[in-house]
């Protein structure tokens, strides 16, 4: 008996679930999910059955083929990186019913009030659970090892709509007795619900389990792309607009990938608490508003959930020991994208921006510098803690490097092979490593795969991108150091994407009368494309320019991007005394609007230095 994920209890001895038939009942008033989940595992099993969970409570587990209870424990010790286990002592046993409630500290979902939405008139609520936090809904085998199918059944308020990362199948009035609750059958059947039913038909690891509930409303932007966001006019229709592109982007993957096997690319626009850029729910990606930037750049985030459709939702790594294998080879998938659609100057700009945060990752890591590997060792560690741009831009480099050495059409072929051969599995790096090799012949004499897998920082032969606008940009970057700061001629065709890569190479700190100067020609401090505005704000910040701290303030109120929150509140603890209260005052007014995954990850940030 062993574990087969250092982030689940999970047992490589027990059968893996194939589908959940889920009954969710969505309370506003508590902020809490009453179900029912059916389990049906892979073959009868006999013996205690191991599954994860996170502040949920157990009510009944009953065998539903003979509708007798089954007796279950909740071990009373919680881990604190992977809850509690729920053990489940079955006979000859292939599938489980499970009623539960979730509670209103779930890390996967974020309940808003109506204040906090964008319309101020009903409430909403969206899940998180990459990567360990599917089990804070509903009891599972929460590792990407394991794939299921699943359907489910949203019975919400009916001024509200439900979407899912799954095919809507039908939105109707509730029918008694169909959701099984052992809490109280009358809430399902209650006057003023309506329920929203999904299927979800394809195998998918339970991080990429999603649902979204509030007054949504969508737009039309393809034959197979719908936008949805809260129903808020001016919303929809600047996310239809950035994102009108996305058929185009579609029929370029599957050129590279092949076939686009989710049937539909849909994209839901959240509330601004949605602690990361985009996430890749298969059918359905969540998305940011801070990427609807008004000049169709925010497409590129759009292109990286996009290229998650072949790599990390059709071949998933086994556990996030292995998250390179889904965000390097996407990574190298959306910059192929973006380069086909946008060109390759626009490519050379992205590649040059993710060198610049792998060489800053380099300095955040130099202490530990085990999450400076592509192939990890995360037993005892909180992934949401070592979160880093490594697998991204380190496992981009592994990839353009193996491209550089066998040629383009040389690995654009190897893709589309790997892809056909692993479609709707879950593998590891040590998989990848021997179909490379069986398929590149003598790879390994041309390239050191270990040291670029398991060796820290950045290879010897990892490469800075090579272009006109890229030198361009660097190199008014360096002058900027003694004093030059760039003309408005020089920059009149710059976008956010040059600005950012502008300032991420100018020093941390830098006279505090320079940062004034450049602000006052160019207003980087009131840019609405948050990439750069951040970017400005962490120069600021290193410059002890206090003048700037309303405008970080404002900044770390209105948004929940990590990738936001993340440099500011470090760049604020790494400061004076002053600075450090000024961020824990912040994050005490703003830490409710932020979604529990980033709420953990600011308490982190700030424990470490005060």
């Amino acid at each position: 008996m062993a574990p087969i994920d250092p982030h689940s209890f999970t047992d490589s001895t027990h059968p893996l679930t194939t589908h959940i038939s889920l009954s969710l009942y969505f309370d506003f008033s508590s902020s809490t999910i009453l179900s029912s989940a059916i389990l049906t595992l892979s073959h009868p099993h006999t013996g205690d059955l191991l599954l994860d969970t996170r502040s949920l409570t157990i009510t009944s587990v009953i065998d539903p083929t003979n509708n007798t209870q089954i007796p279950f424990s909740l071990s009373p010790d919680v881990d604190p990186i992977k809850g509690q286990p729920l053990t489940v002592s079955v006979t000859n046993c292939s599938k489980i019913l499970i009623t539960f409630v979730t509670s209103p500290s779930s890390s996967a979902l974020q309940w808003l009030t109506p204040p906090q939405t964008f319309n101020k008139k009903y409430p909403f609520v969206y899940t998180q659970c990459q990567s360990i936090h599917a089990r804070s809904i509903f009891p599972c085998q929460d590792t990407p090892t394991s794939r299921v199918r699943y359907n489910a059944k949203l019975n919400v308020p009916h001024q509200l709509s439900g979407v899912m990362s799954a095919k809507h199948v039908e939105r109707r009035p509730p029918v008694k007795g169909e959701g099984m609750l052992a809490c109280d059958e009358l809430l399902w059947c209650a006057e003023g619900r309506i329920v929203e039913e999904f299927v979800m038909e394809q195998p998918i690891p339970p991080y990429l389990f999603a649902f979204a509930v509030g007054e949504i409303g969508c737009r039309e932007v393809g034959p197979r792309s719908k936008v949805f966001a809260e129903a808020v006019g001016s919303v929809l229709d600047s996310a239809a607009k950035e994102f009108a592109g996305t058929e185009d982007m579609i029929r370029i993957g599957e050129r590279l990938f092949g076939e686009y096997d989710w049937e539909r690319f849909d994209l839901l626009v959240l509330p601004p608490s949605f602690p990361y850029g985009g996430m890749e729910n298969p059918r359905m990606v969540f998305l940011t508003p801070t990427v609807i930037k008004g000049d169709a750049s925010g497409a590129q985030v759009v292109a990286h959930e996009l290229a998650h459709s072949w790599t990390g939702n059709l071949i998933t790594n086994k556990t996030n020991d292995h998250f390179w294998l889904n965000e390097g080879f996407t990574t190298y998938a959306e910059r192929r994208i973006v380069e086909a659609v946008q060109g390759e100057d626009i490519a050379a700009l992205n590649i040059g921006i993710g060198w610049k945060g792998l060489v800053d990752e380099m300095e955040r890591f130099k202490d530990n510098m085990e999450f400076t590997k592509l192939l990890t060792n995360q037993e005892g560690v909180d992934p949401d803690d070592v979160y880093s741009q490594v697998p991204y831009e380190k496992g981009f480099q592994f990839l353009w490097r193996i491209e550089r050495q066998i040629g383009r059409a040389a690995f654009d072929e190897f893709l589309k092979k790997y892809i056909t051969a692993f479609k709707f599995q879950s593998i590891d790096t040590h998989t990848f490593l021997d179909f490379l090799k069986a398929n590149v012949p003598g790879i390994e004499n041309d390239i050191d795969l270990k040291t670029w897998t398991e060796g820290t920082g950045i290879p010897p032969d990892a490469m800075e991108p090579v272009s006109n606008i890229y030198t361009k940009i660097v190199s008014l970057a360096q002058e900027f150091k003694q004093g030059r700061m760039p003309s408005e001629e020089e920059v009149a065709s710059w976008h956010g994407q040059e600005w950012e890569l502008y300032l991420e190479n100018l020093p941390k700190s830098v006279e505090a009368s320079q940062v004034t100067a450049l602000d006052c020609r160019y207003r980087l401090s009131e840019s609405k494309d948050y990439e750069v505005k951040v970017a400005f704000l962490q120069l600021a910040i290193g410059s002890r320019c206090n003048e700037y701290y309303n405008v970080v303030e404002k900044t770390l109120k209105e948004v929940g991007r990590m990738k936001y929150l993340r440099p500011l509140y470090t760049a604020l603890v790494q400061g004076k005394e002053e600075e450090r209260i000024f961020a824990q005052r912040v994050f005490a007014e703003a830490r409710e609007t932020y979604h529990p995954i980033a709420q953990g990850v600011v308490e982190c940030i700030l424990s470490k230095h005060l």
